[in-house]
């Protein structure tokens, strides 16, 4: 995400807490940059976490992409 479009959701943020607020394609503007925003950190840190080694207590390294993705049952 550019930082243009990370000034712009700050902008429409300190907007929004005026009394005047947000017009109807403000707002919408607003919620697709955040969405934006959101995909690309959870982009950025699963290319980090990608490249993450554990080193195990018996000395054994750990890839965490080669560590089974179990999703927790609710």
């Amino acid at each position: 995400m550019t930082d243009e479009k990370i000034a712009r959701i700050n902008e429409l943020y300190h907007k929004s807490q005026t009394p005047e607020g947000l017009t109807a394609e403000e707002k919408e503007e607003q919620q697709a940059l955040r969405k934006q925003y959101v995909e690309d950190f959870k982009r950025n840190l699963r290319g980090t976490l990608e490249n993450v080694d554990i080193k195990e207590k018996d000395g054994s390294i750990t890839h965490v992409k080669d560590i089974p993705n179990k999703k927790k049952k609710c």
